[in-house]
């Protein structure tokens, strides 16, 4: 409730101060917010108690097994995984494949517009699936997270010199659809079981850091398959 008490403040303020008028269906808005603040409440709960613990704990053992690819390969289908059916991902895809479409960059017909969206969410997904790969990796030969960021950010900008216009806006933006609600607690309790998990590692050094490569690495892919397609 408490966190939900700005956004509460900010609409009745405009409501009642700029608009000077009630909102429509009140009884129905403020069973909404009910609901949201209910919502809110199962969810962290069910990350406590469910999506942290089971991160962290098969963070734990995979470094027990001792097998760098088993980690690896867990890593790469955790990111593609939770990315390939992220709703938000697939809003943008369609919606891109729509302009696109529109543009007549490509055929306007449902098929080659499926395609695109199909294309453009498995390019993401990949890239995000690299991404934890990549993260993990880094935690394990305790690379520094700011140069690969560094690097990762000076292809950004070569890269969108050299791609179409119109896939520019998109690949941005795949950068943010990445972080979802599922994706961000399950690779934050790997990243920082993992760095429990080995000798000489820091969990608060090292066990963060692999949400920004899955905001990172979806521009380059995108930017990429703009070119390339």
């Amino acid at each position: 409730m408490r966190d939900l008490l700005p956004i509460i403040l900010v609409i009745a303020f405009f409501q009642i101060i700029v608009l000077q008028q009630a909102p429509e269906n009140l009884l129905q808005t403020f069973t909404g917010l009910i609901f949201v603040v209910l919502g809110l409440t199962f969810f962290i709960f069910g990350l406590e108690q469910g999506l942290f613990p089971i991160g962290e704990s098969m963070a734990h053992a995979f470094a027990s097994k001792g097998s760098v690819f088993w980690l690896l390969t867990f890593a790469f289908a955790l990111g593609f995984g939770t990315t390939i059916a992220e709703p938000a991902l697939i809003a943008v895809a369609e919606e891109a494949s729509e302009v696109v479409a529109e543009a007549g960059l490509i055929e306007l017909n449902e098929d080659a517009m499926v395609s695109y969206a199909d294309g453009l969410r498995l390019t993401v997904a990949l890239s995000v699936g690299f991404a934890i790969a990549l993260g993990v990796l880094r935690i394990l030969l305790d690379w520094s997270i700011q140069y690969i960021i560094m690097v990762g950010y000076v292809m950004v900008i070569v890269m969108t010199g050299f791609a179409p216009d119109e896939i520019i806006g998109i690949a941005y933006d795949s950068g943010g659809v990445t972080t979802s609600t599922i994706t961000v607690p399950l690779v934050t309790a790997l990243g920082i079981g993992l760095a429990s998990s080995i000798s000489g590692r820091n969990p608060m050094l090292d066990g963060f850091g692999l949400i920004a490569f899955a905001s990172l690495f979806p521009i380059i892919f995108v930017l990429g398959y703009g070119m390339i397609f």
